[in-house]
Parts: structure tokens; C-alpha cells; sequence
């Protein structure tokens, strides 16, 4: 009879020796540091291959392991696809560059700022401005649970109508957003598009935001049928968020994403 080993996921294996990831830990900041960052940059370049660039818009964010009261972005104007190691920045809550050579987004800091310095438990941000989840936005309502991968939100994100349609370049309209992170891992901003938010890390807030428009995609698709789709149960839908809607398995969801950009686009970690 193989041993059995306890899990706190049904998706990790019970059988001992078998490969699968495992959430790394370490023994000091700068392993950590440079961990993240990859990760960061993993996640930018997984944005550029699911089309997520619009000119310089899109930011993503993680709070510096030693000092939390700062986090590494992506440089203002350059492309996800070009987004390395090397030219990430590190800002505080007040937008200030306090490592790196590039300019912070100013809509970015706006927002991912005011989440991160009134939410301290959230470590990880991204925002884009995507073709289906902005379009989705225009209907200020929140995603249905036609789906088991859209019942991974099911009361699990909002919708922000607070600021709608504005750009947020003003420090009120970070403070309005921030509000409605209390508990959620994702918003619909009405007028304007997806966010993602992990309290967990980088790769959750990317791999929930990957997601989320594609549930915006498959939602806006239902419905340019005009027939009205059969939604899962509330208590199903409860149901499948605890199991295939968690932290931990976004997560999961993004290690083979992380593994397939580092082998194909190794200039990553220049």
C-alpha cells in the first residue's frame, strides 16, 4: 500500500515522490527578492502573449519582501514583451523611484498605491486594458457563474462605479478604488476594466487576472447568442471558488505559465 500524505489541496498529489510544484521558501531577503522579480517579469511577459499591451497602459505590482512598504513595477513605456529583470523599478506609496532608471506609470501608481498602503495583507496588483474585460466593464454588472471557471469569482469580485470612465491620475480616485478590495480578489471598474489582487503573490494576481477575461470573453460570447445560459448554483458555484477559485491554485495555475516563458524567453532574467 503507498503512504498517503495530507494535503490542503485536492489537487496535490497524495501519492509521496511524484513531481509537482511546491511554494519555494527562504532564508533571505535577497533569494526572495530576486524570486519575486522574476515572477514579476514572468507575469508581464505572460500578459504580452495573451495580448494584453495597449500602448504604455498596464501595470503590475509586488511589495518588496524587506521593506513592504515599497514594490517593484513595470517601467513606464515598455512593452510587456520587453520587461526584464534588470529594468523593473521600486516605488513607494507616494510614487517616488527609489530604484531604477525608468518613470513610474502615474495611473499605476494611483491605484495600485492606494490598495497596497490601505490593504497591507495585499502583496500583489495587476491591471491592463483588455478587449473583453473592458468591454464587460462598459455593462457595470458583475460576472455571472455560467461556468466553473467563472464560478471561481462567484462572490469573489466587485463591481467599482465609483470613478468610472475617468483616468485615474488623481490620488482621490486611488483612494475611491481601494475601498472595494475589503475581502476580494479581483474587480470589474466600470468604464474602464479588470483588476486582480493577491494576498497570496504575484503569480496568483496574474494567473486571476489571465482568468477574469476570459471569463469576460466566454460571458460576452453567451450572451451574443441570445439565449440565456443556465447558471451554476449558488452553492455549487460556492463550491467550486473554495476548490478551483483559491489563491494557492491560482498559483498553481501560473507555475507552467512561469515555466514555458522562462524556457522560451530566457532575455527575461538579463
Amino acid at each position: 500500500m503507498l503512504d498517503r500524505v495530507k494535503n490542503t489541496s485536492l489537487y496535490q498529489p497524495t501519492q509521496p515522490g511524484l513531481v509537482f510544484p511546491e511554494i519555494p521558501e527562504f532564508d533571505n531577503f535577497d533569494d526572495h527578492r530576486l524570486h519575486l522579480k522574476q515572477r514579476l517579469v514572468a507575469a508581464c511577459r505572460a500578459f504580452a502573449l495573451e495580448g494584453f499591451d495597449y500602448g504604455f497602459a498596464g501595470h503590475l505590482t509586488i511589495r518588496d519582501p524587506e521593506h513592504p512598504e515599497l514594490y517593484w513595477t513595470n517601467p513606464m513605456c515598455v512593452h510587456f514583451a520587453q520587461v526584464k529583470v534588470s529594468n523593473l523599478i521600486l516605488a513607494d506609496h507616494k510614487g517616488r523611484v527609489v530604484q531604477g532608471r525608468h518613470a513610474i506609470n502615474r495611473a499605476g501608481f494611483v491605484l495600485h498605491a492606494a490598495v497596497h498602503e490601505a490593504h497591507p495583507d495585499i502583496l500583489a496588483m495587476c491591471h491592463a486594458h483588455t478587449v473583453y474585460g473592458t468591454a464587460f466593464a462598459a455593462l457595470g454588472r458583475p460576472l455571472e457563474p455560467i461556468s466553473q471557471d467563472a464560478a471561481a469569482f462567484f462572490e469573489d469580485h466587485v463591481v467599482i462605479k465609483d470613478e468610472a470612465g475617468q483616468v485615474a491620475v488623481e490620488e482621490k480616485a486611488g483612494m475611491a478604488v481601494c475601498d472595494w478590495f475589503k475581502g476580494v480578489k479581483a474587480a470589474i471598474h466600470q468604464n474602464h476594466g479588470l483588476l486582480t489582487a493577491s494576498r497570496h503573490s504575484i503569480e496568483a494576481a496574474a494567473f486571476w487576472f489571465i482568468a477574469l477575461e476570459r471569463c469576460c470573453r466566454q460571458q460576452l460570447l453567451v450572451e451574443a447568442s441570445g439565449h440565456k445560459p443556465v447558471l451554476v448554483s449558488p452553492e455549487r458555484s460556492r463550491y467550486s471558488r473554495e476548490h478551483v477559485g483559491s489563491e494557492y491554485i491560482g498559483w498553481l495555475h501560473f507555475q507552467p505559465i512561469y515555466d514555458h516563458v522562462a524556457a522560451t524567453q530566457p532575455d527575461m532574467f538579463d
